[in-house]
């Protein structure tokens, strides 16, 4: 079984973990995609992201059970990304439910995790 997740991860907080946790309820490898530096400055602004791609792909990587973190730059290389892997399960926060899901049509079944209402990196750093 392989699944997919994808997001900035910038700092991980238990909403991250939580969502982790049911991406490897699946029993399967878990590869994760991470937005690049570059591109979160792009969707988040000038003074993100808080820790760079290579220290977000480690922590992540410090996580049982996450098998591979992979980087990408565009929709298009995130598309390209997933196509790739060829996802049996891409896991995604449920307020993406009604929403286009870039490369959602790689993976055989997407399935929504309900967001953890007061948990988001934004929030964090905005404290």
């Amino acid at each position: 079984m392989k699944i997919w997740m994808n997001g900035c991860f910038d700092v991980l907080h238990y909403g991250h973990f939580k969502l982790i946790e049911y991406a490897k309820s699946f029993d399967g490898k878990l590869v994760i995609g991470i937005d690049s530096d570059e591109r979160v400055k792009y969707l988040k602004g000038s003074s993100r992201p808080f820790h760079t791609q290579e220290q977000r792909r480690f922590n992540l990587m410090q996580i049982k059970g996450v098998d591979a973190v992979v980087t990408f730059d565009s929709e298009d290389e995130l598309r390209k990304q997933i196509e790739l892997y060829s996802p049996d399960i891409f896991v995604i926060g449920d307020e993406y439910m009604y929403k286009p899901i870039i490369g959602g049509e790689f993976a055989n079944e997407i399935k929504f995790f309900p967001k953890l209402n007061g948990f988001s990196t934004t929030g964090l750093l905005d404290e």
